[in-house]
């Protein structure tokens, strides 16, 4: 078998994981002895592992994560008042496939958004869309959209996502136009799709903070009603670390 001919005819399909395959087996003594359903299977093999892969890049791209965050590097010993089991049940992630939400509280530094990206990176290693967006920039891009006529196509695009990440709510209370635009997004993922909110506030202020009766009323039964919650607790972890290395 000539070996360029074959490797040309792989990159002509597409089937880059095979041609890398082929061309590190063609330079392995020890695959010599491979039967050829062995070297099938190994090709098929490396080609389906570079098509997962590079499909995760192009999710995490898309997602633009705050953090280089994973579930595994999660440690469960800081003292923050995790619950082990509920944050397990989190990680499989059956809450989005029933387009559940999540809400994580807590005090500033404690790893919310650290968190939030760890779950919204299994989200796309488990082959969902995720999009990270932290909430004050997020309200000030849809007052521009509003400005230059991009406000649907940017409020389709925030619906469309598996799972919505809106990190530090709550900063700031909310003006008329954020909130109109808030009850927008949360009306197109409500039952659809899940959001999940990182917010300093505890959940029982959120009312307050909307400043609007009505539209707290609307916001908070289609965000807070169907979320799990996961409170935080403890010391900034970011402080803990700057002690701990002076």
């Amino acid at each position: 078998m000539l070996a360029h001919p074959t490797l040309d005819q792989l990159h002509g399909l597409g089937l880059q994981g095979m041609a890398k395959a082929f061309a590190d087996l063609s330079h392995n003594d020890e695959a010599a002895g491979l039967g050829h359903a062995d070297w099938l299977a190994l090709l098929l093999d490396r080609e389906t592992v570079w098509r997962q892969d590079r499909r995760l890049g192009a999710r995490l791209r898309h997602a633009r994560l705050r953090h280089n965050a994973v579930p595994e590097d999660i440690d469960y010993r800081a003292g923050r008042g995790m619950d082990r089991a509920l944050l397990k049940r989190l990680i499989e992630g059956d809450w989005i496939e029933a387009r559940d939400n999540l809400v994580i509280t807590g005090p500033t530094g404690v790893g919310k958004s650290w968190l939030a990206c760890a779950l919204g990176h299994k989200a796309c290693r488990d082959n969902r869309s995720v999009l990270y967006v932290r909430v004050t920039k997020l309200f000030d891009e849809l007052a521009l959209a509003h400005g230059d006529g991009s406000f649907g196509r940017r409020l389709k695009s925030l619906a469309a996502a598996d799972l919505l990440i809106l990190d530090d709510w709550g900063l700031e209370p909310l003006n008329p136009q954020a909130r109109h635009d808030l009850l927008e997004i949360l009306e197109d993922r409500y039952a659809r799709k899940s959001t999940l909110v990182t917010s300093q506030v505890p959940v029982a202020d959120w009312h307050t903070l909307i400043g609007h009766a009505t539209y707290a009323d609307a916001i908070l039964d289609r965000l807070v009603h169907n979320a799990h919650r996961l409170e935080l607790a403890g010391e900034s972890m970011r402080r803990a670390k700057s002690a701990k290395e002076a």
